[in-house]
């Protein structure tokens, strides 16, 4: 690659304006993936706090416990780079205002927990916000298995998933498949940035 490619890279990611709906296991590594790669700008919406069960595979430290995700989350990422914006919101997504935080980015990530919040969530923003790809995850349970790991699109839908895993209720959730899981999701993210999808 050369140097103007290279430089082109550069500008588009840092101009460019993700939100990350959700950031537990998901959403905290996939973020700091994308700020590692570049990304200039992240919009963040979760309610929780970060609980000692969240620090085995969510990017946040012992001294976090208590704090609001998303300024945990934030306090993190400004330890990695002073460079990026990060647009912070503790709310929790319902119908009516899931699309509220997101009128403004280029691509979301979808990283939530609960399967009918995903939903909810998903569809919303496909109806509201049609030119917005959206990025899902699902099957993150459980080690393992990688190679299973595919990624379906429909529309602007865009969905990694392992489709033999078992919920979350019925299999243990370990830092390896749910990282790999994120980063999967934020490697779509710059390929979608980056015009390559």
């Amino acid at each position: 690659m050369n140097k103007e490619e290279q430089d082109r890279i550069i500008k588009c990611l840092k101009q460019s304006r993700v939100g990350i709906a959700g950031v537990g296991g998901l959403g905290s590594n996939a973020a700091v993936s994308l700020i590692r790669a570049g990304v200039g700008n992240l919009v963040i919406v979760d309610n929780d706090r970060v609980e000692e069960s969240n620090l085995n595979r969510q990017y946040y430290f012992s001294d976090q416990i208590g704090q609001r995700k998303v300024d945990a989350l934030k306090e993190n990422i400004v330890r990695i780079t002073k460079d990026a914006c990060i647009e912070t919101h503790y709310e929790k997504l319902k119908p009516g205002n899931i699309t509220t935080y997101f009128q403004d980015v280029d691509v979301i990530i979808e990283a939530l927990d609960n399967a009918v919040t995903k939903v909810e969530f998903i569809e919303e923003v496909l109806q509201k916000l049609p030119d917005v790809p959206v990025v899902a995850a699902s099957g993150v349970a459980g080690y393992g298995h990688s190679d299973r790991i595919c990624t379906r699109m429909m529309g602007n839908l865009y969905i990694c998933y392992d489709e033999n895993a078992r919920s979350s209720d019925e299999d243990v959730l370990m830092a390896p498949k749910v990282c790999l899981m994120a980063n999967w999701q934020a490697n779509i993210v710059l390929e979608l940035l980056l015009g390559e999808k």
